[in-house]
């Protein structure tokens, strides 16, 4: 399966002090983010900056994302020149059209790979889907590359490019159009077998919220989640690893399973319920997610 990151956190790309503050958390990536954190004049020195995090920092157990500026801005191409030189482990790559886009950002890695000696294929890309208008059309088109790692999505900047005054009712509830934007990114990254991974909470000061949040997403499908406070990051760790109650559960039925396939069946009774493949598939996956995580520990 797809590396799993239960909790992509952000890191403004100049600031030393919450880079070290979100080291002691147990969030499982660290996006160092060189577009929405930084200002226009401030986007050299903090380029530099983070290709000296990728040189000298010792991030443990943590993925070293960057994200970088869109592709159509003056500054795409210097970020990924810059941090390629040691490259990070992945890049989430903002504002995405279509497939096209993600080819030639491919080739540009590629291509950069190649010039700095480093291994081919072995800086992933997360992509941000639903950005803009075009890319919420063609997201069954994004994770086109063996680069792409997950798909994620974005429901603010949606929200600004369709010039949407909101993107939740009364209720917390995504509105019809958001929702219909992250369950096709949900589609998307299953039918392309790379980690779905849901959108950022922008209410910080409400962890219930955050929960249920959390659990509308990982219901669906969803193994990982964005955050932008630390506040938010073991709560979402917490909805994204399998409980102790799931694993043993999941183990249980995929034992029952053995015995009852050596008595021919394939759909039985298992804790009350009939249980038939989609239940064993879906055993499977906890257990995956589970040793996944156990090994990225």
């Amino acid at each position: 399966m797809a590396t799993v990151r239960r909790c992509a956190h952000f890191v403004p790309g100049a600031n030393e002090k919450m880079l070290n503050k979100a080291m002691a958390t147990e969030a499982d990536a660290l996006v160092l983010d060189l577009e929405d954190a930084v200002t226009p004049e401030n986007k050299d020195e903090a380029r530099g900056i983070v290709s000296g995090w990728l040189a000298d920092v010792d991030f443990g157990r943590q993925e070293r994302m960057v994200r970088i500026n869109p592709l159509e801005t003056p500054w795409f191409r210097a970020d990924v020149e810059a941090t390629m030189v040691n490259p990070p482990d992945s890049y989430l790559i903002p504002k995405i059209h279509s497939g096209d886009d993600v080819r030639l950002i491919d080739r540009i890695i590629t291509d950069l790979e190649a010039q700095h000696g480093h291994e081919p294929g072995g800086v992933k890309l997360v992509v941000l889907g639903t950005e803009t208008a075009a890319g919420f059309q063609n997201i069954a088109g994004i994770p086109c590359v063996p680069r792409v790692d997950a798909l994620t999505w974005g429901a603010e900047d949606l929200s600004a490019a369709l010039g949407a005054r909101r993107n939740r009712g009364d209720d917390g509830k995504y509105l019809p159009l958001f929702e219909q934007a992250r369950t096709a990114c949900m589609v998307s990254a299953a039918a392309a077998g790379v980690q779905p991974m849901d959108t950022v909470f922008t209410d910080v000061t409400d962890p219930d919220a955050l929960r249920q949040d959390c659990l509308d997403g990982a219901w669906i499908g969803f193994t990982g989640k964005i955050s932008i406070h630390p506040s938010q990051i073991d709560v979402i760790n917490e909805v994204f690893t399998p409980s102790e109650e799931d694993i043993a559960r999941a183990q249980a039925l995929l034992d029952e399973l053995v015995v009852q396939q050596a008595q021919g069946k394939m759909a039985f009774r298992f804790e009350g319920q009939m249980v038939d493949v989609p239940h064993f598939t879906q055993a499977k996956r906890i257990i995956a997610l589970a040793e996944a995580l156990k090994e990225g520990s």
